[in-house]
């Protein structure tokens, strides 16, 4: 087992589903991280990258908000396809604010990224936390997985990870128990109620979602369900007779959803879940463009969902 985080350090980990060199040249290569560094929403400018113990990577970053973020990262030790670390968050004014050590290695055919943020205190890494949280911070690992996707399969997917601080088992059957995903799955401010629940492969569940202003009815087909580590099913909007039909609030919205949710022990009390969204079936262009764009949206709506699975786990 690995060792435990230090209280001034942020951990996590990822698992992409791409080679080690992909990875590796991803996050190396200044065109190709343009393409996915930072949160959902914000874009960046290079100006320098000098991949080299001592050298520099100079760039800003332009938030939804307009407002530059200005960054000079110093690298401090390199091993190709295995180890960066670097001092982040420095300005021609201002020090660097925390150390970070990744580690890339191969496991079976995925890749892991292993990222430890080492800041000067508990409470400065207490701070830090709760502004990667408001800035949607780790959504900037989300979107790797969806670059390196795009380069693999030309696939557009949705991705979005958390961990969370409960065994695997106990969090499988909080996602296949249907008494349990209707206290957390629905989005924050709305209850959720399943009128038909069979999750298996081959079954299918038929369910409400809504509150006192709307009401949304869904149904899903499962494909895969292999306790305790994946779930796959397609999910469709429907009207209150079962009948196929469309997002109320988004009419282009694709009209059948493949989902892929992947849950991994990080260690006895920590599991990784990781799913993957995209439009699957008849949808036109119109319709996936729309899904793209609509990223940052689903992030929110998967944050809400999170937070309150956060809050079911504690009363338990």
């Amino acid at each position: 087992m690995p060792p435990l985080p230090k209280d001034n350090e942020i951990h996590l980990v990822r698992f992409y589903d791409a080679p080690l060199s992909a990875v590796w040249k991803a996050w190396t290569d200044p065109v190709q991280t343009a393409q996915w560094w930072g949160p959902r929403g914000f874009t960046i400018t290079n100006h320098s990258k000098d991949l080299r113990v001592g050298g520099q990577w100079n760039y800003t970053m332009h938030g939804p908000d307009n407002v530059d973020y200005p960054n000079i990262t110093t690298y401090l030790e390199i091993e190709t396809e295995a180890k960066i670390v670097y001092d982040h968050g420095a300005t021609d004014t201002q020090p660097a604010l925390f150390r970070v050590t990744v580690l890339f290695s191969q496991t079976g055919d995925k890749t892991k990224m292993d990222m430890t943020m080492a800041l000067p205190s508990k409470e400065a890494a207490d701070q830090t936390r709760q502004i990667i949280k408001g800035a949607n911070g780790n959504s900037t690992w989300d979107r790797l997985g969806e670059f390196l996707e795009k380069q693999k399969s030309g696939k557009d997917l949705f991705m979005i990870n958390r961990s969370f601080a409960a065994p695997i088992d106990v969090i499988f059957d909080a996602w296949s128990n249907p008494k349990k995903i209707a206290e957390w799955l629905s989005p924050t401010g709305t209850t959720m109620e399943y009128f038909t629940a069979d999750i298996r492969a081959g079954g299918s569940s038929t369910y409400k979602m809504g509150n006192e202003q709307f009401t949304m009815y869904g149904r899903a087909a499962y494909i895969k369900v292999e306790p305790p580590y994946h779930l796959i099913y397609t999910q469709q909007f429907t009207d209150k007779d079962g009948n196929v039909s469309r997002h109320p609030f988004a009419p282009v919205w694709p009209e059948t959803m493949l989902t892929h949710v992947d849950f991994t022990a990080l260690d006895d009390h920590t599991t990784l879940v990781s799913v993957t969204w995209e439009a699957t079936g008849n949808y036109t262009a119109e319709e996936l463009e729309f899904f793209i764009n609509a990223r940052a949206g689903m992030t929110m709506g998967w944050t809400g969902s999170f937070d309150k699975f956060d809050a079911f786990l504690l009363q338990k």
